[in-house]
């Protein structure tokens, strides 16, 4: 069973910077895409940060020239290292993945997510 775990959450005072990883576990072929999605309190799930697996990046516009995705495809684990943040970057951070997994195929994978929170 394949498994997606955040950390490196926590709470930081604005212009900190914080570094999350993804880490994954169980038997995996191959990884397309890994995205990190946030969700603040009554707010929609918005997109953070997309990297393929030939390291293409795409970010949100609230988060572009502050936000770094990366990945280690030997570790099968991307990494979000979040620079200058603001209150308003608060939210629960997730990871999403594009997985070929040994047993199911192709499939889309979720973490738990890990909180973040920015104060002023």
């Amino acid at each position: 069973q394949v498994q997606l775990v955040e950390s490196g959450g926590g709470s930081v005072q604005a212009g900190g910077s914080l570094r999350l990883s993804c880490t994954t576990a169980g038997s995996i072929f191959e990884i397309k895409i890994m995205e990190w999605y946030r969700q603040a309190p009554g707010k929609e799930r918005e997109l953070v940060a997309r990297i393929t697996s030939a390291g293409s990046r795409v970010y949100g516009d609230s988060v572009k020239g502050r936000f770094s995705i990366s990945r280690d495809n030997a570790k099968n684990t991307a990494y979000l290292q979040m620079n200058a943040l603001k209150p308003e970057d608060t939210a629960v951070y997730s990871c999403s993945a594009n997985i070929r997994a040994a047993v199911n195929g192709w499939g889309v994978y979720w973490g738990q997510g890990t909180r973040v929170t920015v104060s002023s």
